[in-house]
């Protein structure tokens, strides 16, 4: 509750992604609250014999709108390829929820000069799967893989500059849905840098990670994007 007070009157589209095992009991304590429900992740499969998997229809039941598919930790922890992140999206959408695709790159990479190949390489996957109308029912969320929980963050341009390159790919394939897509910030987003992270034109929110676990930070990043909008 402390959340819904502290939020303003005009305010950003705010999803909150428990784990799993928490989203009934978070699903009951956001019934009349301005916020929605996500999760952080789903299986590929929508039905079989895939014990301890979870798919995209049954975290519906749960009423999430938002599912995180491709976080880094999915990525360097369980293996996930851009392939089967793609598979995940299409799986999402075809729940009737919106996925929340993370894309970035780890610090050798970035020293190495491979941040565009990198994303290109994440983005593409997707579009070779379901083609670039994929990209109309969703969220892309940028996270430097060197900034997430690092305390370190890109600085606002750093982020601009991946953000327009992402925004500049997707409309090259087609124009609308570049210019209309949702591109989120993640990476040690907090209440002092939230505002100038989300007042460049090419950034619409954040992926918040450890700044969403305290009420107080969360409601001013919230509000940030509000006035960044």
């Amino acid at each position: 509750m402390a959340v819904s007070n502290g939020l303003g009157a005009a305010q950003a589209d705010i999803v909150v992604c428990p784990v799993s095992v928490h989203l009934s009991e978070v699903s009951s304590v956001l019934q009349g609250m301005p916020v929605m429900l996500g999760a952080q992740n789903c299986a590929v499969q929508e039905n079989g014999a895939y014990t301890g998997e979870v798919s995209a229809s049954m975290l519906a039941q749960f009423g999430c709108e938002y599912i995180i598919v491709g976080h880094s930790e999915r990525r360097a922890l369980f293996h996930e390829s851009s392939e089967l992140v793609a598979g995940k999206c299409v799986a999402v959408q075809q729940a009737g929820l919106t996925p929340i695709l993370c894309v970035g790159e780890t610090l050798e990479q970035r020293e190495a000069g491979s941040v565009a190949s990198v994303i290109a390489e994440q983005l593409d996957a997707l579009v070779t799967l379901a083609g670039v109308a994929a990209f109309d029912n969703m969220i892309v969320a940028y996270e430097p893989v060197w900034a997430i929980g690092t305390g370190k963050t890109a600085s606002p341009e750093q982020a601009q500059e991946v953000h327009l390159m992402i925004r500049e790919k997707i409309a090259g394939l087609d124009k609308a849905i570049g210019d209309s897509l949702r591109i989120v910030y993640g990476g040690s987003v907090k209440p002092d840098n939230a505002a100038t992270l989300f007042g460049q034109k090419d950034i619409d929110g954040g992926l918040i990670g450890g700044a969403a676990l305290d009420a107080v930070s969360f409601v001013a990043i919230c509000n940030a994007a509000v006035v960044g909008a």
